[in-house]
């Protein structure tokens, strides 16, 4: 796909999750992120958490009349209905993420945004739960923050580089674990993608960032700002945000069709995961082989691309998207 993909491409989607598991009201202290920075950043996270606790859940039959209510309406009231009643769900997969950041009031506020944009893409005509849907959105709002501020300068671009970039440390680190040098050659190996992007993405990980106000020389009288030439075109960037726009709501759409839940694990686990599982333990999970296990995400992949040309056109698609 084209590097301009945005949030919904390279979220890593979860597993559906139960309203059981949304309950964070007996979340124990030590599961939550201490900044060494700040006492009052903890204190505002447990106060927000003690805050949204005092939402109800929904039930399905209430979500279901709910959605289908606003879809008719609009209601303002219901919508916010519906976000406060979900806002446990995204503490808890900001908390998936805390360990790229220490502001998880940061990613609270960005996933906040992608429920936001959930509810009001959502289709209660489809036959998902309203929090199932949701996690794409959320996880797209929030993977497209951390992408974007990680570091001053934008790490991952293609979707192999945000591939490394949530799972360069953690495959380092186990690596050293077993023994063994972690070259950019076995990661590589290991996360299935070119030895090229690896270096590349541990090249710039390592390195500092370079501040544009720095002198360029002993004087001073130079910086580095002063010698790049403008390269902002408004027009490219809108255009570039309005086919983001159009594929992240055509992936969550094509995500919502999967019935089979064979498919969706696959779907889920496999093709818009930042740490997929294996086809091997596709096969075993539903009891077929491994080679059955791909043939049907050849199928999934198939069946999506025919989806975004019949929902965008061919010339879109295949200029936009699928770029050779």
């Amino acid at each position: 796909m084209s590097e301009d993909e945005d949030r919904d491409q390279e979220p890593s989607p979860a597993e559906e999750t139960s309203e059981a598991e949304l309950d964070l009201s007996a979340t124990p202290a030590r599961a939550l992120p201490v900044p060494a920075d700040s006492e009052g950043r903890v204190d505002l996270l447990y106060r927000y958490i003690k805050d949204i606790q005092r939402y109800p859940l929904l039930t399905p039959e209430e979500e279901q009349r709910l959605t289908r209510t606003y879809a008719e309406t609009k209601d303002p009231r219901l919508a916010a209905l519906l976000v406060s009643s979900n806002l446990r769900l995204v503490v808890k997969i900001a908390l998936e993420y805390r360990t790229f950041t220490g502001q998880v009031l940061d990613l609270i506020q960005e996933g906040n945004i992608g429920l936001v944009q959930a509810v009001n893409h959502f289709d209660p005509l489809r036959g998902v739960r309203l929090s199932h849907y949701a996690q794409y959105w959320i996880r797209s709002y929030i993977i497209y923050y951390l992408l974007n501020n990680h570091r001053m300068v934008k790490l991952g671009t293609t979707q192999a580089q945000r591939k490394i970039f949530f799972n360069l440390r953690r495959e380092r680190q186990r690596l050293q674990n077993m023994g063994f040098d972690p070259t950019a050659k076995l990661i590589a190996q290991n996360l299935s993608v070119p030895e090229e992007t690896v270096q590349e993405m541990m090249d710039r990980m390592d390195q500092p960032d370079l501040y544009l106000d720095a002198p360029r020389d002993p004087e001073g009288k130079t910086t580095l700002l002063s010698t790049l030439a403008g390269s902002e075109n408004p027009e490219e960037e809108t255009s570039a945000q309005e086919i983001t726009d159009r594929l992240k709501a055509k992936i969550a759409e094509f995500g919502a069709t999967l019935d089979n839940e064979r498919d969706r694990y696959i779907w889920d686990r496999r093709l818009l995961s930042d740490d997929p599982v294996t086809l091997q333990e596709v096969g075993e999970r539903f009891g077929v082989s491994r080679e059955r296990a791909r043939q049907v995400e050849e199928r999934i992949k198939k069946r999506f691309k025919e989806f975004l040309k019949r929902e965008l056109g061919d010339d879109f698609v295949e200029t936009q998207v699928f770029r050779p």
